[in-house]
């Protein structure tokens, strides 16, 4: 009696001080129950003891019991001590499972100092496929920034923050097949890891770009600085909400509501104000490709019925772009100096005693499923697609990132990717503005000497990157430039053994690799610290669903579609401007086909087999391209090379090799396909020197002008 009327009481006094709100609903059976809960504070167990209509036996750690104030307020609960890495204190918890009674645990085992989940102990894992019991996953939220937490550097803390706890529906660990314990015991481990990433991930919530952009400013202050450009400037959450209401106001002028509104601008703090700003004032930002020439940015324009580019004076003189804007058609331009030069009186004062005060009610904040954002295929095998995102989609995926990788306001991340590409607008600018990441935003990735050095003058700790110009940095790099460096993500082409290599063996870092499209906002699968395989793209993130379905010719793999949170509202084309085509394959609507042969092994980690275009038929036989430029890095590791096709009368099709090497020869070719046991079919009888191969912005081969360089051949 007396224990309940202090839970009462402390329940009152919790629920007052950190307005705490449960969502979410228990399960009826309650027989055989494991719940399960990230680790953000000391807080926790009493948050879970408090709110939960259970009275379940707490699983702590031995520490714990040796400090007389923890001690005293598990007094109010049953509680177990064990050593979460000792395989006989599991066999308690097990004891207690199969007796009926209700059991909490916290299977990362320690408090979390990055504020993401942290690693999972297998011991969890193996009690819950041990006794068949019924998964529920909660989510702690807000904990974190209390004093009662361990985190570290600027993360911020507040006396008296909102905590949620988020219920979700319950799961199971099925028993996990493998030859011995030990394997089974790591299989589990794997499976209850996963859970807990689909937890963190389920618990995002639904809202538009500047409602997250909002609500981050809010938890880290407007005062907070995070973002740095070219300027040498660092602007806090409070210039950019500052920038992205003025200019989204006067941009709202020159179009109209619904309008897709071009944008023409570098990787600077301006470009991603413009990005939340129009979503607040109901326009859609196009990011237009200004590496695309006159064609791609016409046949952009076009598909998504862009009347109106928003560029600057400064930017297209320096890029030399005045011709090609000269020959687009039907776009009227305007440019930010005349932005800012037409800012009246009434327009400051608006934005200093009305939207900044009260930002929500200055703006339209518009619906999750709203378009956030118009980005464009690469174009690499054909005319640009507009490729339509909605705020939900954008958010989902960055969720999805930061329940794989544990990104943290003690990184800084180094994007030289532009923001016109997928990966370096989501992963390179969205997230760590909607983080509290910091980020330095540099506008070409075509630097190399220059871009080492900056993450060596300004510390940074995350650098994104293709393989091809990772390579290149490595190259020109000082072996100490990336002396801080703890994660480089490769994406948006496959990335090159040579290059990987190179990085481990100059600076000892291993490169983590990726796999996205556009089309999904564009992070599909990452190989991250706690789930690495080398030769895949990692594992699908959180919430993806994939079908394989096979392809006639190819025996390992088959063809990858995928649905999710993440997936594109749908297609703006070239030949049906404006009209928006849902994502649809042959697995049915809400599908995608992302063209890529895969393999997804047992642990669910996904190998890239190769793309159907990239596939030749050379007497009926089905031939990899990349497995041609496998070989020809293979024999000359530190060149680069490309493969195309050209017809050919008697078998079809014709391999062409292209190469930055001209010594490279068939024999070589020949000699490294033994070595690898592939197929001489694979080994191209032409190859073309070159100086360089063409490129597109992205750092993707440009397919479309190879081919016709083969062709011409």
């Amino acid at each position: 009696m007396f224990r309940s009327l202090i839970k009462s009481a402390l329940r009152a006094i919790a629920g007052v001080l950190f307005r705490v709100r449960v969502s979410g609903q228990m399960p009826a059976q309650t027989d055989r129950l494991l719940i399960i809960a990230n680790h953000e504070s000391f807080l926790d167990g009493l948050l879970l003891g408090l709110f939960l209509p259970l009275d379940p036996v707490f699983v702590v750690h031995t520490g714990v019991t040796r400090k007389p104030l923890f001690r005293a307020v598990l007094s109010l609960v049953d509680y177990l001590a064990v050593d979460p890495t000792s395989p006989m204190a599991m066999k308690q918890v097990v004891r207690l499972i199969e007796a009926g009674r209700p059991v909490v645990i916290f299977p990362e085992g320690r408090i979390t100092t990055t504020g993401s989940l942290m690693k999972t102990y297998d011991g969890p894992a193996f009690v819950a496929a041990r006794t068949g019991a019924t998964l529920l996953p909660v989510r702690i939220d807000g904990a974190a920034r209390t004093y009662f937490s361990r985190m570290n550097g600027k993360f911020p803390r507040r006396l008296l923050p909102q905590i949620r706890l988020n219920i979700q529906a319950t799961t199971r660990i099925a028993p996990p097949v493998a030859p011995s314990a030990r394997a089974r015991r790591r299989k589990a481990g794997e499976a209850m890891r996963r859970v807990m990433q689909e937890m963190i991930f389920n618990s995002h919530p639904q809202q538009t770009l500047f409602e997250a952009l909002l609500s981050v400013t809010a938890i880290h202050g407007r005062a907070r600085r995070l973002v740095e450009d070219l300027k040498q400037e660092e602007y806090s959450y409070g210039d950019l909400l500052k920038m992205s209401l003025a200019l989204g106001r006067l941009v709202a002028r020159q179009s109209e509501a619904g309008e897709n509104v071009g944008l023409l601008l570098p990787n600077l703090a301006p470009t991603l104000g413009l990005v939340f700003g129009l979503s607040a004032f109901g326009r859609t930002p196009a990011m237009l490709n200004y590496t695309a020439g006159v064609d791609g940015m016409q046949a952009a324009c076009t598909a998504a019925q862009v009347r109106t580019v928003i560029t600057s004076r400064a930017f297209v003189e320096q890029a030399k772009l005045d011709d090609k804007l000269a020959a687009l058609d039907g776009v009227r331009l305007v440019y930010l100096e005349d932005l800012r030069a037409n800012m009246t009186l009434a327009d400051t004062l608006w934005l200093v005693l009305w939207a900044m005060p009260f930002p929500r009610l200055a703006t339209r904040i518009g619906h999750p499923e709203d378009p956030a954002v118009v980005l464009f295929t690469s174009g690499s095998e054909g005319k640009p697609k507009g490729v339509v995102l909605s705020h939900a989609a954008l958010l989902a995926n960055i969720a999805q990132i930061r329940a794989a990788v544990d990104f943290s306001v003690d990184d800084k991340i180094l994007n030289a990717l532009p923001l016109f590409h997928s990966f370096g607008l989501t992963a390179g600018g969205l997230l760590p503005v909607l983080t509290g990441a910091n980020v330095f935003l540099y506008p070409s990735p075509l630097h190399y000497r220059v871009i080492p050095e900056l993450a060596y003058d300004r510390g940074c700790t995350v650098l994104l990157g293709t393989s091809t110009f990772l390579g290149n940095y490595a190259k020109h790099a000082h072996p100490y430039d990336f002396y801080r460096l703890r994660y480089v993500i490769a994406g948006a082409e496959k990335l090159a053994e040579p290059v990987r290599e190179l990085w481990f063996d100059k600076f000892g870092i291993r490169i983590f690799e990726g796999y996205g499209a556009t089309e999904t906002a564009p992070v599909m699968a990452v190989n991250t610290p706690m789930a690495f395989c080398k030769g895949t793209v990692g594992q699908l993130l959180p919430g993806m669903h994939a079908r394989l379905l096979p392809v006639p010719g190819i025996d390992k793999g088959g063809m990858l579609h995928v649905s999710g949170p993440n997936l594109m509202s749908g297609y703006l084309k070239f030949d049906a401007p404006g009209v928006l085509q849902p994502p649809v394959s042959e697995v049915g609507a809400g599908w995608y086909e992302t063209g890529d042969i895969v393999d997804i092994d047992d642990d669910g980690f996904v190998r890239i087999v190769g793309r159907v275009k990239r596939f030749a038929k050379i007497a009926g036989e089905m031939v990899s391209l990349e497995v041609v430029e496998k070989l020809a890095a293979a024999a000359q590791p530190a060149a680069q090379h490309a493969a195309s096709t050209q017809p050919d009368a008697s078998k079809g099709e014709a391999l062409v090799l292209f190469s930055t090497d001209r010594t490279l020869s068939r024999e070589l070719l020949v000699a490294a396909a033994k070595a690898q046991g592939v197929a001489e079919l694979a080994v191209p009888r032409k190859i073309v020197p070159v100086d360089a191969l063409p490129l597109l912005g992205t750092g993707k081969i440009d397919y479309v002008t190879l081919k016709q360089w083969a062709e011409a051949a």
